[in-house]
């Protein structure tokens, strides 16, 4: 593993780590919690060891050398091409009668083709 996938894949499994207890000590408060500004901003602690894996990633892209980099590229754009199209089918539907598409799950969509179009485009240049 090149010395910039090993920087990352240790921010990025800190940050999930940290994710994982967050997530369960704000489920654990919610309960007990009464409606309010304390209530929201628990509900919204999770997302903080989101934003440092994000910036693991963003500092993990800068160094990238220029192929890893256009791979990536590629993959972003499968992903964020390919979701924007479900979700704007979906959003059609929707007026048929179809449930509303819960926003949580766009993310982890992305995330998905994110790694679907990084696989394809990896694939493309071997």
């Amino acid at each position: 593993m090149q010395p910039a996938a090993r920087v990352y894949v240790r921010e990025f499994g800190l940050a999930m780590a940290l994710y994982v207890v967050v997530l369960l000590g704000s489920v654990r408060a919610l309960q007990s919690l009464e409606p309010g500004p304390l209530r929201i901003a628990v509900t919204l602690l999770p997302m903080l060891p989101v934003a440092l894996a994000l910036m693991a990633y963003l500092r993990f892209l800068r160094r990238m050398d220029e192929l890893q980099l256009r791979i990536q590229l590629e993959g972003i754009g499968f992903a964020a091409g390919a979701v924007g199209l479900l979700t704007f089918a979906y959003g059609f539907l929707e007026n048929v009668g179809l449930p509303a598409f819960p926003v949580i799950w766009v993310f982890p969509l992305l995330i998905a083709f994110w790694g679907i179009g990084t696989g394809i485009a990896a694939r493309h240049y071997r």
